[in-house]
């Protein structure tokens, strides 16, 4: 099982490199995390966007743009609708976003002409958070791409975050579904669907995994809150994967620990596209997006 970001890289290079397409590829963090990844062996990189701001770039950070097959288009929108249509020939493993912003990012992958989605499938956002006060890495969803989850798009994250974490080698991973307590409270909409989606994994219709909801994000992760609370679950205190009722929760959650944890990590990808798409913050830093890089190349067919 991999626990550290460091254990995903030393995986990778023992496979062979992904093909990455990074659109609108003309900031510094992006052109960066590309050529550290380049230079890590894990992928081959494609930028795509105006080749003078990309050569400036290079030049300015010292970095040999020969490393780096450009495609030169000075639109924003152009580049990035360019980037899914090199991977929709099949010249690529996996798309990042440059400094575009997300909503066109996110419309170029929902094109139904030339985006990325297949028919009847959920894109949902999942990131892997490595903090020194937990000792595993953890898995959530959904931070970024799902305002209000229905009942249906939390199944579908569920699946995600389980593929997620069957890619880092977890085998049967614990994922808690997380709403304000561990009681079943019938006037909160996150408690029923925890409880609906809970009972579907004791079924078999979740499977690969143990799923335990509703639960308070201490039961989740503290075994000291679990025997305080004396709650019995297969889940409460070690679990691998978070699933939240909502984004502000989970976005909240996630900035909390990139914000204020000294040593935190974290990596995040939109799963459900015919390719793993990189989609951190354009304020990230070299090292998330680097990391988010090798999440999608772990996960990519």
């Amino acid at each position: 099982m991999i626990t550290t970001f460091e254990q995903i890289f030393e995986t990778l290079r023992s496979k062979p490199k992904k093909r990455l397409v990074a659109a609108w590829a003309v900031d510094d963090h992006t052109i960066n995390a590309a050529r550290l990844a380049i230079e890590a062996g894990i992928v081959e990189a494609t930028l795509v966007g105006d080749e003078k701001l990309i050569r400036q770039v290079c030049d300015h950070e010292k970095i040999d743009p020969s490393i780096f097959k450009i495609v030169d288009i000075d639109d924003e929108i152009k580049a990035v609708s360019a980037a899914v249509d090199i991977i929709n020939a099949g010249e690529g493993d996996i798309l990042m976003k440059g400094l575009c912003s997300t909503d066109k990012y996110m419309r170029a992958i929902l094109n139904k002409e030339r985006g990325l989605l297949p028919a009847k499938a959920v894109l949902s956002h999942v990131t892997v958070l490595s903090n020194p006060q937990y000792h595993k890495l953890l898995i959530m969803g959904d931070i970024a791409v799902i305002p209000a989850p229905d009942l249906t798009q939390k199944i579908a994250i569920t699946n995600y975050v389980v593929k997620t974490a069957h890619a880092i080698g977890i085998a049967k991973p614990k994922v808690a579904l997380i709403a304000a307590t561990e009681q079943m409270m019938p006037g909160m909409p996150a408690c029923v669907d925890a409880a609906i989606i809970s009972k579907m994994a004791d079924r078999g219709q979740i499977s690969g995994c143990l799923v335990d909801g509703p639960l308070a994000l201490d039961v989740a992760l503290s075994a000291e809150a679990v025997a305080v609370k004396k709650l019995v679950s297969s889940v409460a205190g070690d679990a691998d994967c978070l699933v939240f009722p909502n984004i502000e929760s989970a976005n909240v959650f996630y900035k909390v620990n990139t914000q204020l944890c000294i040593g935190a990590k974290q990596a995040a990808i939109v799963a459900g596209a015919k390719a793993p798409c990189v989609l951190s913050s354009r304020a990230d830093s070299i090292d998330t997006k680097l990391n988010s890089i090798a999440l999608a190349a772990l996960t990519a067919k």
